[in-house]
């Protein structure tokens, strides 16, 4: 079953409601080991209890319109040992290095469990199809997803693309923007574009693909993955107007609704700057008006899976109309995948071991024929073509032969349906996807 229906389009494949009782992973995070258990430690652990006072601030986007928030993030960066031992390394070894690195701390895990690597691990408990053993295929592709770039106003902890104010080269050209509105125009089947990045709104080309998408399927679900304080970067003062006119559904990241999680994750100051940016969102007619959808995302700090979807949700809901005045339309939980800079937290934790085991204990075999794979495509900044958004941010490239070395780009096809059928590739990360309520 997929997640929502906004005005008869197919809402993407955000997570799976599945039995994984927040008292469920703590009995097991106690059999793996004692560094595991120290994620009960973390801020949100139990994310679904906690409750708020009231604060007699009234929370106005005025007061931060036109604050840029970069200059604190590089701040924060500059002042991180972890980030600066990350960039020393990756001056070393290069990404494609530091990558291989990860894989290779991944697949290390599963050998010291004795768990066989995720694509034979998928084969048993799926069985055979037909007589033959199961395998992932591209179904016909309903969710175009493009990350437009890896700029971003922030640096989140648990950020699987490693967006950053550094991040300035990795923009999505014009023409590339451009391939993708063809390949749109083409792919009749395609009922989402899903925009991400980065802070999407933040590359030159983010109003254009808006508009013109717009123009070439009107009944087309727009999404735009916003961090909420994109809203008060200088020269956005337009922003929430424009996602207005044009009808664009907002799925912003919410790690909590108090401030101490909040500001952990995505650096100081950030849960208020979330607070105004929701206000402003709702003063503009979201989530009270029908075509105007806002949704909110919730992911753990550590090494846990998040608390039941609908149970999590009724307590977002209640703490943030009680106490701010917001309003939103559903909460989404997803579980953090182990790549990138949540690999890299989870490796210094000692902890990688323990959570690939939570993975592969909670695998889900009815995530499998719904996963998000089956149904989108990705497309990176540079016009490469992935299976999802995680092989992207690995270099896990479709089409990667003897001809396309570098893997397929949108400049290759000239529709999305050319890739149905083929088999999609999957790595030791994807029991992120299929434990307890999946990722997105």
């Amino acid at each position: 079953m997929k997640f929502g229906d906004i005005q008869g389009q197919s809402l993407f494949w955000l997570a799976l409601l599945a039995e994984c009782a927040t008292g469920f992973v703590v009995t097991k995070l106690n059999t793996v080991s004692s560094t595991a258990f120290t994620a009960t430690s973390l801020p949100d652990y139990e994310v679904d209890k906690i409750k708020l006072e009231p604060k007699k601030k009234k929370w106005r986007r005025e007061d931060l319109f036109g604050s840029s928030i970069v200059d604190q993030t590089l701040q924060e960066l500059e002042e991180d040992d972890d980030f600066q031992a990350t960039k020393e390394k990756l001056k070393t070894i290069g990404q494609e290095g530091m990558s291989k690195e990860e894989r290779t701390q991944r697949r290390r895990a599963l050998d010291n469990l004795g768990i066989e690597p995720f694509a034979k691990f998928l084969r048993k408990e799926m069985g055979t199809v037909d007589g033959k053993p199961f395998v992932l295929k591209r179904q016909t592709p309903t969710i175009l997803q493009i990350n437009i770039g890896l700029y971003c106003n922030q640096a989140c902890g648990h950020c699987h693309v490693e967006s950053s104010p550094l991040r300035t080269e990795e923009m999505m050209t014009a023409d590339t923007a451009a391939q993708c509105l063809a390949l749109l125009k083409n792919t009749q089947s395609i009922t989402t574009l899903d925009i991400t990045g980065g802070a999407p709104e933040l590359n030159e080309n983010f109003r254009y693909l808006v508009k013109m998408a717009r123009s070439i399927r009107p009944d087309l679900e727009i999404i735009d993955r916003c961090n909420l304080t994109v809203l008060q970067e200088p020269g956005q003062e337009d922003l929430v107007e424009f996602l207005k006119e044009n009808k664009v559904h907002i799925i912003a990241s919410l790690p909590c609704y108090s401030e101490e999680n909040v500001d952990q994750q995505r650096g100081n100051g950030v849960f208020e700057r979330s607070i105004a940016a929701l206000l402003a969102l709702n003063d503009a007619g979201y989530s009270s008006q029908s075509d105007l959808r806002l949704d909110l995302v919730y992911n753990p700090l550590g090494a846990f899976l998040p608390p039941p979807q609908e149970k999590l949700e009724v307590q977002y809901k209640q703490q943030l109309a009680d106490n701010f005045g917001i309003l939103f339309d559903s909460l989404f939980t997803i579980t953090n995948m182990p790549i990138k800079r949540f690999a890299d937290f989870l490796h210094r934790r000692d902890e990688l071991q323990g959570y690939m085991d939570l993975l592969v204990r909670n695998f889900n075999k009815d995530t499998v024929e719904n996963l998000m794979c089956l149904e989108t495509i990705s497309v990176g900044w540079d016009g490469k073509i992935y299976d999802c958004d995680f092989n992207q941010q690995l270099g896990y490239a479709i089409g990667v032969d003897s001809i396309h070395r570098g893997g397929k780009t949108v400049f290759d096809l000239e529709s999305l349906d050319e890739l149905i059928e083929s088999r999609i590739r999957t790595d030791n990360h994807c029991f992120g996807c299929t434990a307890g309520m999946g990722s997105s």
